[in-house]
């Protein structure tokens, strides 16, 4: 008997246990949007790698899950696992340019200096009130109330300022047992209410007509560009991985542009 052949939707473990959460959380708030997979080419779904450290091999697995909706073009969440020093949990919302919505955004690192933290709806049109003053209304509010509840990440590049929110959640916090407390309670809740809201203004948001659709595919593009040439991920990527691989993985999966 064939086995069935995997496909972006099945689950994925990632060992990891402060990442496995928020990824299931995810698939737990999709559940009834009418999900179906998204078309990730079967050599992007997983792959392993190793590293060796001394006399020590550890094994780095990366694996894809995504899906689309009638108003997501792309959902994926990309979870790399590498042992306790270096796990990813990087998750992008596209949605449909019928729509006039931001991307949604959560990139959490886990390094052996400690964490990287990351949660925003980014804009594609950002000076654009009509894109961005009825998100904002609902979202900085949130921001105020997760922030201060932990540390600043810092200043961001001036290039990539264009492409966050002002209710950018950002922080850094040290490996310790502290800091996976806040990840627990305060990050944890603060990343459910981002995409509860989210799905919730996704849901009321009306079809756009083709001259705004063609502003919010520029839009895309632009963010969708910029990314995938600056991705933070590209070294230690092509480092595991291979750059060939690691190109197409970053052009054809992780900022997919073909199907805008």
């Amino acid at each position: 008997m064939e086995c069935p052949r995997k496909t972006s939707l099945d689950p994925v473990k990632i060992i990891d246990w402060q990442w496995q959460d928020f990824l299931d959380d995810t698939t737990v708030a999709l559940s009834d949007l009418g999900i179906e997979p998204y078309p990730v080419p079967k050599v992007f779904l997983e792959r392993v790698s190793q590293t060796k450290k001394g006399n020590q091999t550890d094994d780095v697995k990366i694996s894809t899950w995504a899906c689309k909706s009638k108003k997501l073009r792309q959902v994926r969440a990309a979870c790399l696992c590498g042992g306790p020093s270096l796990s990813v949990f990087n998750l992008v919302f596209s949605p449909s340019i019928k729509y006039d919505m931001p991307f949604f955004g959560a990139d959490f690192v886990s390094l052996p200096s400690g964490y990287l933290l990351a949660l925003d709806f980014q804009p594609v049109l950002k000076h654009d009130k009509k894109h961005t003053e009825f998100v904002w209304e609902r979202l900085i509010p949130l921001h105020k109330k997760w922030q201060q509840k932990l540390p600043s990440g810092g200043p961001i590049p001036d290039a990539a300022k264009e492409f966050f929110s002002p209710a950018f959640l950002w922080t850094r916090l040290p490996d310790c047992d502290t800091s996976r407390q806040l990840i627990c309670n305060i990050l944890r809740p603060a990343f459910n209410e981002y995409l509860n809201l989210y799905l919730e203004l996704l849901l009321i948001a009306p079809q756009v007509d083709s001259y705004r659709s063609n502003l919010l595919r520029k839009g895309q593009m632009n963010y969708l560009t910029y990314r995938s040439s600056k991705d933070p991920a590209r070294p230690m990527l092509t480092r595991l991985y291979g750059r060939d691989w690691s190109e197409s993985y970053i052009h054809k999966t992780l900022f997919d542009l073909s199907c805008i």
